[in-house]
């Protein structure tokens, strides 16, 4: 499911809050002493982007209602494009659910400084369970943190394990043997790449963003591009826009129309041998009729290959919610190693607990994800931290020097002018 920054329809969502009500209801309870009032009903909503986790938020809220069961928490996600304007509708008309899932970095920031997110710093855990890479990006400059980190996403390229065994084809171990991989796929009268441009975010968000550090470096080259110690047109990033370029002739035939449900269907139908995604789609193989697997994209000779393993996932309270001490209590479980743990069995495949204890999980494939961490560094998707406002003009660069309308330098250039301008207002 893409995570993008999409612009949303305001006027057409307002009709949504009616939907939820103000913050939460009280459950009637029947006349009772003071011991039993302390113990009366109380029901929350909780408000995501995640439409497709239904089922899955459902089994991990009833788990929690095991341990709490006076708590009922409803799950009621919003279409993904539409969420970060509907919450902030209804947040400014106090109808705003009583938990909600966190943007990281500026768009929840931005809640924060409204006042309409909790400060969940003191919350039991938050400082002690999870590390400062995976605290960043719901932490406000201060140190506050704004949300508990709930799951991560990473990138890899899928591969058909059955297809690589049959033509006797290795891993790649540098963006150079993926090149060669490519071409010895296609001499062979096989499709090398399933990625299409006709949604455009794919290609930047998840092809793009995720082999970028094995460019351009991790975290701390990140920072200095930021600051502006190192420039966004420098030979490096020219480098990773020529990469793009070089990929093109791999891609499928009609690319250009190519949708990112048509790329799931030419890699699940063996059209395709290798599809460049997130790990969000991993169940959408669990029943293909190959064995497949993935590899990290590998980085150019003589450069560690690094991880987009982006923070995707944190859940917050309403500062306006009536039930501030059950809503706390909820986050500190997700805090807790044992809420991780049976969060980790109730996430969908693919979405990795951000807590600092090691959990194992139960699906090969998701495990076989989370190995290519394994003695890597790892990054968020580069444009979140600082540079949000690039994404839109970023994705419009790879796509042109994808289609051969601008090189790879000129890509550079424009990223480079546009990120001086952003600069200015950090």
């Amino acid at each position: 499911m893409k995570t993008s920054i999409i612009l949303v329809r305001v006027a057409a969502l307002a009709g949504v809050l009616l939907s939820f009500g103000s913050c939460t209801k009280k459950e009637p309870q029947a006349e009772a002493g003071p011991a039993q009032a302390a113990q009366e009903n109380v029901t929350l909503t909780m408000g995501s982007w995640r439409a497709d986790d239904v089922a899955q938020m459902s089994n991990l809220l009833d788990e929690y209602k095991k341990l709490k069961p006076n708590v009922t928490i409803q799950f009621r996600p919003t279409n993904p494009p539409d969420y970060n304007a509907t919450l902030r509708l209804q947040l400014d008309s106090g109808t705003g659910p009583d938990l909600m899932y966190a943007r990281s970095y500026a768009p929840g920031q931005e809640l924060f400084n409204a006042g309409y997110f909790g400060d969940c710093s003191d919350i039991p855990g938050v400082k002690e369970n999870f590390t400062a890479s995976n605290s960043a990006p719901w932490q406000m400059g201060d140190g506050r943190m704004f949300a508990v980190p709930f799951a991560a996403v990473s990138h890899a390229v899928y591969y058909n394990k059955t297809i690589f065994q049959q033509e006797g084809l290795a891993i790649p171990q540098t963006w150079e043997d993926f090149l060669t991989l490519c071409g010895t796929l296609t001499a062979k009268g096989y499709t090398p790449l399933a990625n299409g441009i006709a949604e455009e975010w794919d290609i930047l968000e998840v092809f793009y963003l995720g082999m970028l550090p094995n460019f351009v470096g991790g975290a701390a080259d990140r920072v200095l591009y930021e600051s502006g110690e190192k420039k966004l047109n420098d030979a490096n990033f020219a480098a990773s826009f020529k990469a793009m370029a070089d990929v093109a002739k791999y891609l499928p035939k009609g690319f250009e129309s190519v949708t990112y449900n048509d790329s799931q269907v030419l890699f699940n139908t063996q059209q395709a041998v290798m599809f460049m995604d997130g790990s969000w789609t991993a169940g959408v193989y669990k029943d293909a009729g190959f064995d497949w697997g993935v590899f990290a994209m590998p980085a150019p000779q003589g450069r560690a290959t690094l991880i987009t393993f982006h923070p995707d996932m944190a859940i917050t309270y309403n500062k306006a919610s009536k039930y501030q001490q059950e809503c706390r209590d909820f986050l500190a479980w997700l805090a807790s190693k044992d809420g991780a743990t049976i969060a980790s069995q109730k996430l969908p495949l693919g979405y990795f607990p951000m807590i600092n204890f090691p959990i194992q999980l139960t699906d090969p494939h998701a495990n076989e994800f989370l190995a290519l961490n394994t003695g890597k560094d790892t990054d968020a998707r580069f444009v979140w931290p600082k540079f949000l406002d690039l994404y839109a003009p970023m994705n419009q660069a790879v796509i042109q020097v994808i289609k051969g309308e601008i090189s790879p330098q000129q890509a550079a250039d424009s990223m480079e002018t546009a990120a001086d301008t952003m600069r200015a207002k950090f």
